[in-house]
């Protein structure tokens, strides 16, 4: 039995009844390069041609600016595949990319620290 809002590509009992690679058509490179915190967002304008579920349901995730990880996330697929779904709305002109941005140091030495020491309380 399918869950609530899924459709028929998961089942409660066996998981993901598509295997992750088949969404993608096998392909593991994305046509442009994506960083997990890239941030993505749709451009208005409508993909010509065929686009599976997956490619639809990534573009609805990205009407407001969304990163790569969170619509893997919400799309319950690997990284990668998510990329590549997201690299052909990219190519077709549906969607708009831009790097991370840093607001700060990420080899700064007292975040650096905090960190370790956060750590260390953990254990």
């Amino acid at each position: 039995m399918a869950a609530a809002g899924d459709g028929p590509w998961l089942d409660d009992a066996a998981g993901r009844l598509v295997r992750p690679f088949t969404v993608s058509n096998g392909r593991t490179e994305p046509s442009i390069a994506l960083d997990l915190m890239s941030q993505v967002m749709a451009t208005g304008v409508t993909p010509l041609g065929y686009l599976g579920p997956e490619h639809a349901q990534a573009l609805d995730l990205c009407r407001a600016p969304v990163s790569v990880a969170e619509v893997a996330a919400h799309l319950k697929l690997p990284a990668v595949v998510t990329k590549v779904l997201l690299s052909d709305l990219v190519d077709c002109g549906a969607l708009t990319t831009k790097p991370p941005v840093f607001h700060h140091n990420p080899t700064d030495r007292s975040l650096l620290e905090a960190v370790l020491d956060g750590l260390r309380r953990q254990l």
